[in-house]
């Protein structure tokens, strides 16, 4: 059996239980969804059980409602595959009233062609959500948590620790990526197959049965190495295409906005948003989203790249080390109710994360692999702080260089923080 590593996540659900209806749990498949909804379920109903499959459409078609009926709360796993259930949970906490009813996770919203009985409500009021994502290098065990960004949020900033993480093992982290069933295999190759695996599950049938519109694989294999070629940057949807059109010149624009669409509804890419703040100056804010994966083993998946390569490409892997910085920051400002953005103006200044937080208190990150870029980003980041119009925006509760291989977390002089992926936690 495998081992269950605690989740980020298991605070969140269940709070989110204490005071919601229902939670849905969503994110890419093989992410660890189901095993973390199983730590609190106290009955399960799995869609996808292929001994009940029958017996379950059945039911569907005559008596939905019974299969709500079970400890609760009750995990409904792969909800997407019997949608009408989504009225059926609305409709029983309106009646019953209270929290904590019912989980349903899912890798995929609902494909049209399976909804009989529309989803005619959204949940809202009734049903939270639970954004999930591949494990963190805290959550996977890869990271020591020597600095707490909670704690820096708090004004914390005399931040203090160490790591050993070489450049080696960076690049293999890149490439295992944050799978649960990777992470706690013990044989490197297995780990290494997963995300290969997760890739090859996309190309093949995810993106088809997503909506229920066949797609050339071949061409879904083509978009995700461009994407991965293009990661952690701000690509726009032309460049894609020109990527495509060298090995496919059939392709239309059309074809490639619902290929991306259907990646975006199984949770495979997970893109960047641009940040807006208030400025002092007229400068004008690239609004384009940065392109990024789920996980960074998915791009080095699609590409067929081993860690050696990517140490042979330091470029490539500084990109790469984004992707996996951005995971992390991602699901670390989760139980901060936070976002992760990006800001870029037209004079090049940029800043590759920006974490602001619901309550408005925001920090600035330069993610950067190698020790030699650090005072540059820092100097990035202090003409960041003299652009934003604090009166309006806020001043930001920290600046921050995440490295990849300084082996220091420390407090500069100019006051940038400077912290070892391998130092970070919640």
């Amino acid at each position: 059996m495998q081992k269950y590593l605690p989740r980020i996540g298991d605070d969140i659900l269940r709070f989110k239980l204490e005071c919601s209806g229902a939670v849905l749990v969503e994110g890419p498949k093989w992410c660890g969804k189901t095993c973390l909804a199983e730590q609190q379920a106290a009955s399960i109903i799995r869609m996808q059980d292929p001994d009940r499959a029958e017996a379950y459409a059945m039911m569907l078609k005559t008596q939905p409602s019974k299969l709500l009926e079970g400890p609760q709360p009750r995990l409904i796993d792969e909800w997407q595959d019997a949608p009408q259930l989504w009225n059926g949970v609305r409709l029983h906490i309106d009646q019953h009233g209270g929290f904590g009813h019912f989980i349903l996770t899912g890798s995929a919203t609902p494909r049209p062609d399976k909804q009989e009985a529309p989803v005619r409500h959204t949940g809202t009021g009734r049903i939270a959500r639970l954004r999930m994502r591949p494990m963190t290098l805290w959550e996977s065990e890869d990271s020591n948590g020597a600095v707490s960004l909670k704690s820096i949020f708090d004004g914390q900033d005399d931040i203090d620790g160490s790591c050993d993480l070489t450049l080696d093992k960076l690049a293999f982290l890149i490439c295992r990526g944050g799978w649960p069933v990777a992470v706690t295999a013990k044989n490197e190759r297995v780990q290494l197959q997963q995300a290969v695996e997760y890739v090859n599950a996309v190309v093949e049938e995810d993106i088809h049965r997503v909506d229920g519109v066949e797609k050339n694989p071949t061409r879904v294999s083509l978009l995700l190495k461009s994407l991965a070629r293009n990661i952690s940057t701000l690509a726009t949807q032309q460049t894609l295409m020109d990527d495509i059109l060298s090995n496919d010149f059939t392709v239309v624009e059309k074809t490639i906005a619902q290929y991306l669409t259907a990646l975006e509804r199984i949770f495979a890419i997970e893109n960047v948003p641009a940040w807006g703040p208030s400025l002092r100056s007229k400068t004008v804010i690239r609004t384009a989203a940065k392109r990024q994966f789920a996980d960074p083993s998915i791009a080095t998946a699609a590409l067929r790249v081993k860690p050696t390569a990517l140490i042979d490409d330091l470029k490539t892997c500084g990109f790469l080390f984004e992707s996996l910085v951005t995971r992390d920051l991602r699901v670390y400002a989760q139980p901060l109710d936070g976002d992760v953005y990006h800001y870029r103006d037209k004079s090049g200044l940029e800043a590759d994360l920006i974490i602001r937080l619901a309550d408005g208190r925001w920090g600035a990150a330069e993610v950067k692999l190698g020790v030699g870029q650090i005072d540059e980003a820092a100097t990035n980041l202090l003409k960041l702080k003299e652009k934003i119009d604090e009166a309006k925006t806020g001043s930001p509760v920290f600046l921050m260089v995440v490295s990849g291989t300084c082996p220091y977390a420390m407090k500069r002089p100019d006051g940038i923080l400077v912290v070892p992926i391998g130092c970070l936690k919640p």
